[in-house]
């Protein structure tokens, strides 16, 4: 019972908010990386095919930007879940309600 008491007190601390914070910068940032080095490698095994296979370049054309796609789409996916997250969007839009 006292463990819920400190937990519901501490809920709206300082250092909770800055917490949150941190670990929102923290998940953007590797969403952030991780479509850097999904996209570098998408592009690179483009050059590679192309070196390879010059006369398929169109076909992979098309392919890469697929690729390319749907990779920013996970990427956006994991940002809203990230947002989504944290408390931090649902503060701001009850302060513009007032």
């Amino acid at each position: 019972m006292i463990a819920f008491l400190l937990a519901a007190s501490v809920k709206n601390a300082p250092v909770v908010h800055a917490g949150k914070a941190i670990a929102l910068a923290l998940g953007i940032g590797a969403g952030a990386a991780g479509a850097g080095a999904g996209i570098g490698n998408i592009f690179g095994s483009m050059i590679q095919s192309v070196a390879r296979q010059p006369e398929l370049r169109g076909e992979l054309q098309g392919l890469m930007w697929l690729g390319f796609a749907l990779t920013e789409a996970v990427v956006f996916y994991g940002f809203l879940a990230v947002c989504s997250g944290t408390s931090w969007s649902s503060r701001c839009s009850s302060q513009q309600t007032r």
